[in-house]
């Protein structure tokens, strides 16, 4: 259970823009579904998706996908 002082890390930029073809946030290169899920997914399953998402976002860039 999560206590009022423990706060919950998020990847967020507030830019929140779906990529249609990839179905990625151009914002924190997370998917639509992890987006939804993530404050009921455990402390180590938002750890190893942050680990993806500079690569995500590194692809998204290169694709000329995202703005800069």
């Amino acid at each position: 259970m999560l206590r009022q002082s423990e706060t919950i890390e998020s990847p967020c930029k507030l830019i929140c823009k779906l990529d249609l073809e990839t179905r990625l946030c151009t914002g924190c290169g997370r998917s639509r579904d992890e987006i939804g899920a993530w404050m009921g997914y455990s402390r180590a399953e938002r750890a190893f998706i942050m680990t993806q998402l500079k690569a995500r976002l590194d692809t998204l860039k290169a694709a000329g996908k995202l703005e800069t």
